[in-house]
C-alpha cells in the first residue's frame, strides 16, 4: 500500500516536470516568434488543455481515477524541481539551438537574397522609374492646362458650354 502511494508520488513528480517542461516550450516558443494577445491566449489555451489531458490521463491510468492530495503535492513538488533545476539550462540550449538554426538559415538565404535584389534592379526599378515620370509628367501637363484653362476664363474667351462640360 505504501510502496503503491510512493510510486504515485514519483509517478505525479514527473508530470509534475513534464508541465514544466511544456510551459517552457511554450515560453521559447513565445522568444522565438512574437505573437499578439489573441494568439498568446490561444497558446494558453493548448497549455491547460495539454496540462488537463496529462495529469487526466494520469490519474486514470496509475490510480483508476481516484483523486489524492498527495497527488497535486507531487504535482506542484515536481513543476518546483523542474523550474529550480532545469529550466534554465532546457531554454538556454534550445535558444542557442535555435540561433544556430536561424543563422544557417540566414546564410543558405543570402544568395538567394541576392539574386532577387540583382533581379529587382534589373526589372522593377526601370518600371517603377517610367511611371514616376509618367505620374509627375502627367501631373506637370494638368497643371500647365488648368492654369491655361484659368487665363481664358479670365479673359472671357472660354464660352460659357465649355466651362461647364470642363466643370470649372
Amino acid at each position: 500500500m505504501i510502496t503503491n502511494q510512493a510510486y504515485l508520488f514519483f509517478v505525479f513528480i514527473i508530470n509534475g516536470i513534464l508541465i514544466g517542461l511544456i510551459f517552457d516550450l511554450f515560453r521559447i516558443s513565445r522568444k522565438v516568434i512574437k505573437t499578439n494577445n489573441l494568439m498568446t491566449y490561444i497558446e494558453d489555451f493548448i497549455f491547460w488543455i495539454l496540462t488537463g489531458f496529462i495529469v487526466l490521463y494520469s490519474i486514470f491510468v496509475f490510480n483508476n481515477g481516484e483523486l489524492r492530495l498527495f497527488m497535486f503535492i507531487g504535482i506542484i513538488l515536481g513543476v518546483i524541481i523542474y523550474i529550480l533545476l532545469m529550466s534554465r539550462y532546457f531554454i538556454e540550449i534550445n535558444m542557442k539551438i535555435i540561433n544556430t538554426i536561424k543563422s544557417i538559415i540566414k546564410i543558405l538565404f543570402k544568395p538567394i537574397n541576392f539574386v532577387f535584389a540583382f533581379l529587382r534592379k534589373i526589372f522593377i526599378k526601370p518600371i517603377t522609374f517610367l511611371f514616376i515620370n509618367i505620374r509627375k509628367n502627367f501631373t506637370n501637363f494638368s497643371l500647365k492646362m488648368q492654369n491655361i484653362i484659368q487665363k481664358l476664363k479670365k479673359k472671357g474667351q472660354l464660352k460659357p458650354k465649355i466651362c461647364k462640360k470642363l466643370k470649372i
